[in-house]
C-alpha cells in the first residue's frame, strides 16, 4: 500500500551524483594561504593568536601586512554605554604599527660594571639617582631570573619619567653586589611622596622586598587602574594596553629567553644590549600608558577606588603573599589516604548499580551506562563533540531516576578533592619558607572580588564534610601562635538592606533576628516561632536567589516546588519586602540610561548589553545590574577592613599577621600574647569600613587549625 512512499523516501535519502562539476583533484588540493588578505582580516577581528598561529610569531596585528604600514583601531561601543575610551572613541582613531624600530627612543645604562653593550651611551648611578630624586613621580619595573620572589635574583631595574626616554640598571650576579645598588635607590621607594608608577608593583614590590627595600604608597598602578575602567575585559596586560592606548607592540620576551619549555632560558643570559632595550621599554611604554589611562580613571569617577582601596590593597597583599601560612603535610598524607579509600569503595557502588566495571573517570563510558546500559532518560546538553552530557547539572537531573547519579556525584567530589588540594597543596610548599604562599589576584573578578592562585583558596568546598577537612591542613606557624578566624555575618544580605532601604529587613539586621527565619514569618504570615525548619530553607533560597535574579523556574528547580508554589513564593516575598522590587527595577533602569550600575564606594561595572534586542544576553546584563552593587560593595568592604587592620597592626608593632582572604572571611597568624589585643581591632575594623545604616556584624573563632577557628 505504501510502496510509493517507500521508493520516494529511498529517492530522497540517495545523492545525487549526476551533478553537472567539472573538477579535478588537483584542483581540491590546498594553496599557500594569502597571508596578505589574511593578516588584515586578523588585524581587523583582533586575533593575535591566531595570526601567530598561521602566519608565525612575528605576526601583529598592529602590522598585519609585515610592511610597517599603520592600522587604524575603532574601539566599539554599543548598547547605550558611555565610550570607556574617552579620546580614543568612535570618531577618534589609534594610529597602529609602532615598535621599537620604527618609534625615536632614547634608552640609556646606568654604569655599574656590568659588561657589554659596547658604544652604549651611560650614566652614572649617582646621577641617575639624583634625577629620579627630583620628580613627583616616576615609573619603574624589574628583571628577574624567574617568578618565584625566595629564589630568584634581580637582573636588572628600569625607569622612565619621560616619554621614549628610559634608563636600565643591570646587576651582577653577586646578590649581595647587586643589594649595594639597589640600597642607592631606596630612599626613592621608600619615599611617602613621590608617586611609583608600574604594571602589576605586588610583583615588583615583592621582589625589592627581598633586597631590604620596601616600595611605599604613593602608587599608580596600571594593570589596576585599566581593571577598574574594563572590569569586564579580562586582558589587563602590558602587551594589550600598549597595542590598544598607543598602537605599539613591545619586544615580546620570546625574543630574549625563546618559548617555554625546557630550553628556555633565564634573563640572566641575555647580553646586555638586547635586555637593556628590551627593560627600558618597558618602563617607557607603561608611563606611555598611565599617561593615557589616568583620565579615563578620572572621567569615571573612579580615582577613589583606586587610590583609597585597589593602591592600598597592593601593600597588603603583598605581604599577606610573603607571610605565607603553614600546611600540615603529615595531616594531607593520611588524609589522601582515606580519600583513597573512600573513592575506591565509591568506585565500588557504582559497578554494583550499574552491573558492570567500566572507567568511571571516561565521560564517554560514563554515558554509554547511563544512557544506553541503564537506559536513563537524557535532559541536559550534549556537549561539543555531540556526546550526551555527563557533567553535574546532568547528574543532579538523574537523581530522581537512579541511585548511581549520586553515587557518581559523591566519587567525583572525593577525586576533585584529593588531586586539587589534598595531594597538590605539600607540592605547593616553598622550599625556602617552608610554607605556602598563595598569589592574590586583584584584576581578576569584575565585581571586584579577589581571587587566588596557587592556591586557588577560593574554591576549597565547605559545604561537605569531607571538603571542610581541608581547612585543618593550615596550621598556625609554632606553639606560641594560633589561628584567628574573622568572617562577615550574611553581608550579601545586609548590603541588599542598605541598597534597597527595605524597612522589614533593616527591622530584622537591628533586632538581631535570624534573617531566614524573619524572612520565612513574613512570606508565610506566621508568628517567628512558628517557623519551621522547611519554610527557613525555602526563604534562605529566596533570600540568595533574589541576589542572582532567580526567578520562579529557578526557585522550584532548587526547592523542589512546582513552578506554581515558587511563583506564589517570591510574589509574597516582594509584598513583604516592596523596596527589594524597587531596588531591582531602579538598578536596571539606571544602568539603561547610564550604561553602568555602581557600588556603595563608587566602583562601576559597565554593562554593554543592557540595552540587548537579544532577550538572553540582555537578562543576563539585568541580573547583573541587580547583583554587581550587592557583591562589589561586599568586596569593597573586606578590602576597605583589610587596610584597617594591616594599618593598625604596622602601627602597633603587632606580631600576628593576616594570611588568607577567602570569600566574606580573614584569616590570622595570631601571637598567643597579641589574641585578645587584636580580637577588637579586627572586629571594629571589619564592622565599620563603611558608614551603613543597617548594621554589620562579623563573627570570630579561634583554633589550632583553620576548621577549628571558623
Amino acid at each position: 500500500e505504501f510502496a510509493a512512499q517507500g521508493l520516494l523516501s529511498k529517492k530522497l535519502a540517495t545523492i545525487n551524483l549526476n551533478v553537472p562539476v567539472d573538477v579535478s583533484d588537483d584542483d581540491l588540493k590546498m594553496d599557500a594561504p594569502d597571508k596578505e588578505r589574511l593578516s588584515a582580516i586578523f588585524a581587523e577581528l583582533e586575533f593575535r593568536t591566531l595570526g601567530k598561529r598561521i602566519l608565525g610569531l612575528t605576526y601583529s596585528v598592529n602590522t598585519p601586512s609585515g610592511t610597517g604600514s599603520p592600522v587604524i583601531a575603532k574601539p566599539s561601543s554599543s548598547g547605550g554605554q558611555p565610550d570607556l575610551f574617552s579620546g580614543i572613541g568612535e570618531t577618534a582613531t589609534v594610529a597602529k604599527g609602532k615598535n621599537i624600530t620604527n618609534t625615536a627612543h632614547n634608552y640609556i645604562i646606568a654604569d655599574t660594571g656590568v659588561e657589554g653593550a659596547p658604544g652604549a651611551q651611560r650614566i652614572s648611578v649617582q646621577a641617575l639617582v639624583a634625577l629620579l630624586s627630583e620628580q613627583a613621580e616616576f615609573c619603574f619595573d624589574t628583571e628577574t631570573s624567574s617568578l618565584d620572589y625566595f629564589s630568584l635574583d634581580m637582573v636588572g631595574m628600569s625607569f622612565s619619567i619621560k616619554e621614549g626616554e628610559a634608563y636600565y640598571v643591570p646587576f651582577p650576579k653577586d646578590f649581595d653586589e647587586t643589594k649595594k645598588i639597589v640600597t642607592q635607590f631606596k630612599p626613592l621607594f621608600e619615599s611617602k611622596t613621590q608617586v611609583k608608577i608600574g604594571q602589576n608593583i605586588k610583583f615588583d614590590k615583592l621582589v625589592l622586598k627581598m633586597y631590604d627595600v620596601n616600595v611605599s604608597l604613593p602608587f599608580y598602578d596600571t594593570m589596576l587602574a585599566h581593571y577598574l575602567v574594563e572590569p569586564d575585559n579580562n586582558k589587563h596586560g602590558m602587551d594589550y594596553l600598549s597595542e590598544t592606548f598607543l598602537g605599539y607592540t613591545p619586544v615580546p620576551i620570546e625574543d630574549l629567553i625563546g618559548k617555554g619549555g625546557k630550553n628556555q632560558r633565564s634573563m640572566r643570559d641575555v647580553q646586555l644590549d638586547k635586555i637593556s632595550e628590551y627593560a627600558a621599554e618597558d618602563a617607557d611604554i607603561t608611563l606611555q600608558i598611565k599617561h593615557k589611562i589616568a583620565p579615563l580613571v578620572q572621567q569615571q569617577e573612579m580615582g577613589n577606588v583606586l587610590d583609597e582601596l585597589e593602591h592600598p590593597l597592593i601593600e597588603v597583599l603583598a605581604d599577606m603573599e610573603f607571610e605565607g601560612v603553614k600546611i600540615d603535610e603529615q595531616f594531607l598524607q593520611q588524609f589522601s589516604k582515606v580519600l583513597e579509600t573512600d573513592m575506591l569503595k565509591v568506585r565500588d557502588e557504582i559497578y554494583s548499580l550499574a552491573g558492570l566495571e567500566f572507567n568511571v573517570d571516561s565521560p564517554k563510558q560514563m554515558g554509554d551506562i547511563l544512557y544506553s546500559h541503564l537506559k536513563l532518560p537524557f535532559e541536559g546538553k550534549k556537549t561539543s563533540t555531540g556526546q550526551l552530557s555527563t557533567n553535574e547539572d546532568a547528574l543532579q537531573g538523574l537523581k530522581k531516576h537512579h541511585p548511581i547519579a549520586e553515587k557518581i556525584l559523591d566519587y567525583r567530589q572525593i577525586t576533585k578533592l584529593k588531586s586539587t588540594y589534598v595531594d597538590s597543596l605539600p607540592l605547593l610548599i616553598n622550599k625556602q619558607t617552608g610554607r605556602v604562599h598563595t598569589t592574590f589576584r586583584q584584576a581578576v573578578a569584575a565585581t571586584g572580588r579577589l581571587s587566588s592562585d596557587n592556591p586557588n583558596l577560593q574554591n576549597i568546598p565547605i559545604r561537605s564534610e569531607r571538603g571542610q577537612e581541608v581547612r585543618k591542613a593550615f596550621i598556625a606557624r609554632d606553639e606560641d601562635h594560633i589561628l584567628i578566624s574573622a568572617d562577615y555575618s550574611q553581608i550579601e544580605l545586609r548590603i541588599v538592606a542598605e541598597l534597597s532601604g527595605d524597612e522589614n529587613m533593616f527591622e530584622a539586621f537591628s533586632n538581631k533576628v535570624d534573617i531566614h527565619t524573619a524572612t520565612a514569618a513574613k512570606v508565610y504570615n506566621v508568628p517567628l516561632d512558628q517557623v519551621t525548619k522547611e519554610m527557613r530553607y525555602k526563604a534562605k533560597s529566596v533570600n540568595f536567589g533574589i541576589i542572582y535574579g532567580q526567578g520562579a523556574f529557578g526557585l522550584a528547580e532548587n526547592i523542589g516546588v512546582s513552578r506554581a508554589e515558587a511563583k506564589e513564593i517570591i510574589n509574597n516575598y516582594f509584598i513583604q519586602f516592596p523596596k527589594i522590587k524597587e531596588y531591582m527595577n531602579s538598578n536596571v533602569n539606571f544602568a539603561r540610561e547610564n550604561g553602568y550600575v555602581q557600588t556603595i564606594k563608587g566602583r562601576r561595572r559597565y554593562l554593554k548589553d543592557i540595552n540587548s534586542r537579544n532577550f538572553t544576553v540582555r537578562g543576563f546584563a539585568e541580573r547583573n545590574a541587580i547583583n554587581s552593587p550587592v557583591q562589589g560593595s561586599a568586596a569593597d568592604l573586606i578590602k576597605l577592613a583589610m587596610i584597617g587592620i594591616h594599618r593598625e597592626f604596622a602601627q602597633r608593632k603587632l606580631r600576628s599577621k593576616m594570611t588568607l582572604q577567602v570569600h566574606d572571611e580573614l584569616v590570622f597568624d595570631a601571637h598567643k600574647d597579641e589574641v585578645e589585643i587584636i580580637k577588637p581591632i579586627i572586629y571594629e575594623q571589619m564592622v565599620n569600613a563603611i558608614k551603613t545604616r543597617v548594621p554589620i556584624e562579623a563573627e570570630m573563632g579561634v583554633g589550632k587549625n583553620w576548621l577549628e577557628a571558623h
